[in-house]
This record gives C-alpha cells, structure tokens and sequence, in this order.
C-alpha cells in the first residue's frame, strides 16, 4: 500500500470512526446532561440599572430542552440558578411592560461563573403594553421546539399567533424569517431580516443584537444557494456589527460547518475563541474542522485545549476516544 493510499484509508477509519461514536451520542439518553455542580447568579435591572422584581426567568440547557429550570427575581432583581451542567444555556426572562429577551450563557462547573446582568427595555405607552400570560409564551416555547423538529410551518403559525398579540415585539420577525429561510423561500426571509433591521435601528437596548442576527440569517440565505461572496459579506457586516460577540462569531462558524465550508468555519471559530478564550466549545468544534480536513496534529491540539477547559462529562469523554484512535 503506497503512502497516499495508506493515509486516505487512515483518514476513512478515523471518520468512520467520528460518524460511529457520534451516532452513539446522539443515540444515548440526556438524562444526566446539562447537569451537575455549577452555579450561577445575577441580577435583572431595567435601561437605568434598577433592579426588577417578579421577572419570570426560564434557564434552558442547549443540548437537551427538556431540561429546564425556572425562577423569579426578588426585590433586589437577583435570581440564581444551582445544579448546572456545563455548556451553553438559554436564559428567557418574561415579565409585564417589558420587552422579553433570550440570551445565551455559558455554564462552568469547574471555576466561579460571572455574575450575569440582564437589562431588559421598558415598554413606553406610546409602544402599547404586551400580553405577558403564560398561554402566550406558551406560544413562543411551543414555537420554538416546533422548529427545533424543523417543523417549521408549525413553528411560523405559533410565532405568527404570538405576533398577533404582541405586534410591538418585532425581534419574534427573526424567528419567522428564519423559518422561511429553512423552507428555502430566501426572498421572503431576507424582506423579513431587512424589515427587522429597519426596525432595529430605533431600537436602543437590542437594536444592535437584533441586526447582527438579521445579517447574519440574511448571509445564511445566500450560502444555502451556494452564492458563497455574498454570505460572506453579510457575515462579516454581522460581525462588524457586533465584534466583542463570541456566540455570534461562533454560531457563523456552525453555519459554515454544516455547509462543509471549513476554511471559513474556521476563521470564525478562532474568532471565538479569541474573544473568550476560556470557552471550550470553539476549541472542540475546531478539532472536528481540523479532524475534517485530515490535520491530525492541529485536531489534537484543539481537542487537547478543549480538555483542558472541560476535562469530565458526555462531550470529554468522547474527545478522549477520538484522541485514542488519532494519537496512534
């Protein structure tokens, strides 16, 4: 078997062997994942930093949203949360003539996770009141899981509803242009991504947030039709837009990566990891990029970076299998 040959077989094993173990993980229960021993703490204030009482807050693991915890603030606006797992939560807050919002944290059980401050934007008289019972964000929750299915008619019909009752909340239009973009109706998401974008520019408190998203759905539009400069260039006004963002850096990495445009996965992916280098997911799923593109010593390195940062739990223990098979 010549060297060519013998490192092609090579690079088939050790995928081989990634699809094997990865079917495997996806295939196990999440009973245990997402939790654990890490704690987290913060405090809910309005645009002039006081706090708010009675703020519904809902903590939802990203890798499993069956598990969910929940909480209410106190007097001081402080909440909590104990019993985390590791990785990336999704914290809802609800609560009356406020503007909803949803944020992404990152969870560590081995070190003291920063105090979490989330300002929500008073709704004025002139923007009218919102209708904030639980059957209406039940509406949103359901919505989301619907497209979570890619069920994503379902999913537009729930988002559509919550609309219908709550016109003023314009950031939900993200989630059905999103849903337009997955049917590959990219002319209906983008007039929607760029309706939002308009809106966002009057928009003080997540202004900034809602058009970093809107560009980049709007560059995801373009790359699900092969139009590769043009979702570049709207990724990276995304991320002009919003450079001190991690996860946005991050999720235009995943986006690429599923569309097997790992040159560029990678530079956003470092991007991420250069913004919070003590976050261990870029550095995971830049040893899958490497592992892709048959570069064994720069996968080992990145798996070893990601290990180092998170050494136990469900994701460890299949990066030390994967190391296993490679270092051979």
């Amino acid at each position: 078997m010549n060297m060519e040959v013998e490192m092609k077989t090579n690079a088939l094993k050790t995928i081989s062997f990634l699809a094997l173990i990865t079917l495997l993980a996806a295939g196990s229960a999440f009973s245990q994942a997402g939790r654990g021993v890490g704690r987290i703490g913060g405090v809910v204030v309005d645009l002039e930093d006081k706090p708010i009482e009675g703020v519904k807050l809902t903590f939802v693991f990203s890798q499993n949203e069956n598990l969910r915890m929940d909480a209410t603030t106190n007097k001081k606006g402080e909440f909590s949360f104990i019993g985390l797992g590791t990785g990336n939560w999704d914290l809802t807050a609800v609560a009356p003539s406020y503007m909803p919002l949803t944020k992404s944290i990152y969870v560590s059980q081995l070190s003291v996770n920063p105090k979490v401050t989330v300002k929500m934007q008073k709704l004025t008289k002139a923007s009218g009141g919102i209708v904030a019972d639980e059957a209406t964000f039940e509406l949103l929750e359901k919505g989301n899981a619907a497209y979570k299915e890619q069920k994503f008619d379902e999913a537009m019909a729930l988002y559509q509803q919550f609309l219908e009752k709550n016109p003023n909340l314009y950031q939900i239009r993200v989630s059905i242009a999103d849903c337009w973009r997955e049917k590959g109706e990219f002319e209906k998401a983008i007039e929607i991504y760029n309706s939002v974008i308009e809106q966002a520019k009057t928009d003080a408190a997540l202004g900034k947030e809602m058009t970093a998203k809107s560009l980049a759905g709007i560059g995801n539009c373009y790359l699900k039709q092969n139009k590769l400069q043009e979702a570049q260039d709207f990724f990276k006004k995304s991320i002009e837009n919003s450079p001190d963002d991690e996860i946005l850096a991050y999720n235009v990495g995943e986006i690429f990566f599923s569309n097997q445009g790992l040159d560029e996965a990678l530079k956003y992916f470092e991007l991420a990891a250069k913004i919070r280098p003590e976050w261990p997911d870029p550095y995971l799923k830049l040893g899958y990029v490497y592992l892709n593109k048959a570069d064994n010593p720069k996968a080992i390195e990145n798996f070893d970076k990601f290990l180092k940062l998170e050494p136990e739990g469900e994701r460890a223990a299949l990066v030390n299998n994967i190391l296993n098979v490679i270092k051979k």
